[in-house]
């Protein structure tokens, strides 16, 4: 008789999957906090101009960044 405290296999396979899962989007998040930090830094030393096309109506949105922080060159 199989007891009851150790889980089965495919529970054990279940929860690894999971923890890989749950790295895979721990270094994900990571990866979008790097580049979300740099476009904020950049933002602060320079103007930054995005420029977007709706993928619905075709127009063009343009979007400009301007930081508050003064050149330090």
């Amino acid at each position: 008789m199989a007891k009851k405290d150790q889980p089965d296999q495919s529970t054990e396979a279940v929860l690894a999957r999971i923890r890989e899962q749950l790295d895979m989007l721990d270094d994900r998040l990571d990866n979008v906090d790097s580049i979300v930090s740099a476009v904020a830094e950049r933002v602060m030393r320079q103007p930054i101009t995005l420029n977007l096309t709706c993928s619905k109506c075709g127009q063009k949105i343009e979007i400009a960044l301007i930081g508050m922080e003064k050149p330090t060159r």
